[in-house]
């Protein structure tokens, strides 16, 4: 082993997937993912169950990372560990198995932020963006618009005041009688629906910032109003339905997007979360990047849902800076970038 070889083992443990992966030298090796299918009945993630889950999970995920690549705990550089923001019980799990590998191996610790990570994710494959350029990330849990400056140095510059907008699809596809997650089912509706079957409001913010609140409340009226009418509306317009509702929604990300790129004469444009696997979300913003000669990147599926990957490549870029974490650190459920 050449002493450049920088070997990390990364744990990704924020909400409810367990993950591990190993990074050598900069190049991610696996991405091992445990997804928790207990909270599919109670229509959202119950924390404590997630937590449960994660401690099960844990030693196997971790295992199967090491095995996957060929990779033995002697030559570990570093363990990374995503440190929040998160549900506090589910990062506990994670910062807790981290620090206790690490002290055993005698090994420096890595402490990432979640959504840093979500960026980074970019630089796991090629073609990969260069500096500045504007990351949209999107998620269950988060929509934020960062302006990347360097690997390390991100500034939030617009986000929402209140849902994020994966929460909004989820919301609102609860609302159509949809199982949770509802954001993939309104995806899968839209595909076959007219998107300007109905018209719902785009709220507009100060700023860049966003609000996703107020579609679900227009949702819900729009609905019981139209019940009252033909109780079985729903089922007899369900494509159209998501079609609309996926359209407004993307609508108020391309906005302020689009206000961002021009006001910072950015065209390097990146997304980033699980909701940038809406196929309604990619087909819109490639067809604003061919219009206004945007480059464009999306990271591969597996790693824009929570994935131990885009901590590993994270960790790996303050590993090079000496970015080490000490024993006391505690998970943090809300964190800025």
């Amino acid at each position: 082993m050449g002493t450049k070889d920088i070997y990390i083992l990364a744990i990704e443990s924020s909400c409810d997937e367990t993950s591990a992966s190993v990074i050598f030298n900069g190049k991610v090796l696996n991405n091992i993912v445990a997804t928790q299918s207990v909270h599919e009945k109670y229509g959202g993630v119950v924390p404590e169950l997630a937590s449960r889950a994660h401690q099960e999970n844990i030693v196997p995920v971790v295992q199967e990372a090491l095995l996957s690549a060929g990779v033995s705990k002697s030559q570990l550089s570093a363990i990374a560990f995503t440190r929040g923001p998160g549900l506090m019980g589910a990062l506990l799990v994670g910062v807790s198995f981290a620090k206790a590998l690490a002290q055993a191996l005698g090994i420096p610790l890595i402490e990432v932020n979640h959504m840093q990570a979500h960026v980074l994710a970019h630089f796991i494959e090629d073609p990969k963006p260069s500096f500045p350029f504007l990351c949209l990330t999107v998620s269950g849990g988060h929509t934020q618009l960062v302006l990347v400056k360097d690997f390390l140095e991100m500034e939030v510059i617009g986000e929402t005041r209140d849902d994020a907008v994966g929460e909004a699809f989820d919301k609102t596809a609860k609302l159509l009688g949809l199982t949770y997650p509802g954001g993939p089912l309104i995806d899968r509706y839209a595909q076959k629906g007219n998107p300007r079957a109905f018209d719902f409001p785009v709220t507009r913010m100060p700023g860049l910032d966003f609000s996703f609140s107020g579609i679900k409340t227009a949702v819900l009226y729009f609905l019981q109003d139209k019940m009252k009418e033909n109780p079985n509306f729903i089922q007899e317009n369900l494509a159209d339905l998501c079609a609309s509702i996926q359209y407004t929604l993307i609508e108020m990300l391309r906005i302020k997007l689009e206000e961002a790129s021009k006001k910072l004469q950015i065209k390097e444009i990146a997304i980033a979360g699980g909701v940038s696997a809406n196929s309604g979300l990619r087909s819109t913003l490639t067809q604003i990047a061919a219009k206004k000669g945007w480059n464009l990147y999306i990271p591969k599926f597996e790693y824009c849902t929570d994935n131990a990957g885009m901590i590993a490549i994270a960790a790996h870029f303050k590993y090079l800076k000496g970015e080490f974490s000490s024993l006391d650190v505690t998970p943090l459920a809300k964190m800025k970038i």
